[in-house]
């Protein structure tokens, strides 16, 4: 029997995307049917493995992406998300191995695996709207700021916990309902309930992000929002910005002290805004 580290390991360092989506999905499977169920020692590595193409470059340098209207806009739409689905495959399993220790429950593995899982499925939907655009996932430029994200909070769960979950993909819940009605109303009724289905995931993985944090947090002795502001004002670089969509963040578990912290500018202690 492998471990769950191990099986974390197999997917970070896999550098081929539908590989890394095979390995993902069976490693959901496998904790979900009781197939796996011990932490392990797998260390992650320095870096995932990532295929030949899209070519990295620095946020700065990105194009602005066109209206999703027309056909190119909807390919950059649908490229930027994918690339973003890949990363978030393997933030969740180096969550799961650079982080494995055996004063964590198995819940919090069982957890992660899953949503690592649920990105994966989330990266073939939209590589499957991408080839029906007759385009591929790799064909333009990406940004590496989720990896260099997660980098900058690879020496401590809380850290990461409260900068990937609770700031980059909470910013998803944010602005994927614009998304959404931008892709209906211009006939993409396909893409558009793609998004929808994400965004219901989303939400959940954003809520076990919140959950994950405040556990670790109240086993530190800290006060959870306090905690967050803090960690986001210290470990994370870029600044957060309105609108925000307070019902998903809701939904996701954020209280209204939370939102507080994301929505109020000039709150004492309040971290930087994106």
């Amino acid at each position: 029997m492998i471990s769950v580290t191990d099986a974390a390991r197999a997917v970070l360092d896999c550098p081929e995307p539908m590989g890394k989506v095979r390995l993902a999905k069976a490693c959901g499977r496998s904790v979900a049917a009781g197939t796996i169920a011990e932490i392990g020692l797998a260390a992650a590595p320095p870096r995932p493995g990532r295929p030949t193409r899209p070519r990295l470059c620095a946020p700065r340098h990105m194009a602005r992406r066109r209206a999703a209207g027309s056909r190119a806009g909807r390919i950059a739409l649908y490229h930027a998300l994918a690339h973003i689905e890949l990363n978030a495959i393997d933030l969740a399993f180096d969550l799961i191995a650079r982080f494995a220790d055996p004063a964590l429950p198995w819940a919090f593995y069982a957890e992660w695996a899953r949503i690592g899982a649920e990105e994966a499925h989330h990266f073939e939907l939209l590589e499957g709207r991408l080839q029906a655009f007759g385009a591929a996932y790799g064909d333009l430029p990406a940004h590496d700021g989720l990896w260099e994200a997660a980098l900058a909070t690879s020496d401590d769960l809380l850290a990461r916990l409260a900068v990937v979950p609770l700031v980059l993909e909470a910013r998803g819940l944010d602005v994927t309902p614009g998304m959404i009605t931008r892709l209906r109303g211009h006939g993409d009724g396909e893409g558009a309930a793609m998004l929808e289905l994400i965004l219901e995931e989303e939400i959940r993985h954003v809520a076990a992000g919140w959950r994950w944090f405040r556990w670790v947090a109240e086993r530190r002795g800290m006060d959870p929002p306090a905690a967050w502001a803090g960690l986001v004002r210290t470990r994370y670089k870029g600044k957060i910005k309105p609108p925000f969509n307070q019902a998903a963040r809701l939904a996701a578990g954020f209280d209204a002290g939370w939102l507080e912290l994301v929505s109020s500018p000039d709150r004492a202690g309040t971290p930087a805004r994106r």
